[in-house]
């Protein structure tokens, strides 16, 4: 199933990477119907063992990016791709490639934050996540920038891209 998932796994987290880029957001129209025939494909190729991989697969995507979603950490089109990527390559590969784009995203990240000038302030704000909500909440009252916190959010689809894609040279 693997391999078989490889032509349509590349051309959605393409898709996605470009949308993600540009306006900042992974379409619905692109991520359900992959996860709808990820689903389909593993029950045509493998029975209700592809169906129950399928299903392991969109939990595992759900449930770990769900919890950083919840967390304020990333959007809802993220948890999507990787529920939607978890239809098509099981839990198995989707562990390996969640690992690969944790990678990549926080390589991403800190470039993101040098480049944008602002990476003692990343740094301030993952000590506050470590911490916990209590610190954040007291800093939360002091005046920011809403311009500069929008600006500030890195796409994440170009990480799960690359670490999908890792995840099938990997195997």
């Amino acid at each position: 199933m693997h391999s078989f998932a490889w032509w349509p796994t590349l051309i959605v987290v393409m898709a996605a990477t470009a949308t993600d880029l540009r306006i900042r957001q992974i379409p619905n129209w692109l991520v359900l119907p992959f996860m709808a025939a990820g689903i389909a494909v593993s029950v045509f190729l493998h029975g209700w063992h592809g169906a129950l991989q399928s299903a392991e697969g969109v939990g595992l995507g759900l449930v770990l990016f769900g919890a950083l979603f919840l967390m304020g950490g990333m959007g809802a089109g993220d948890v999507k791709l990787c529920a939607a990527i978890g239809a098509w390559i099981g839990p198995q590969q989707l562990f390996l490639a969640l690992i690969f784009t944790a990678l990549v995203g926080g390589l991403m990240a800190v470039g993101w934050a040098v480049w944008g000038g602002f990476f003692g302030e990343l740094l301030k704000g993952t000590g506050d996540l470590f911490l916990g909500r209590t610190r954040r909440n007291r800093d939360s009252a002091q005046p920011s920038e809403a311009g500069s916190v929008l600006q500030r959010k890195m796409p994440y689809a170009p990480a799960i891209a690359i670490g999908t894609l890792l995840s099938f040279f990997a195997r």
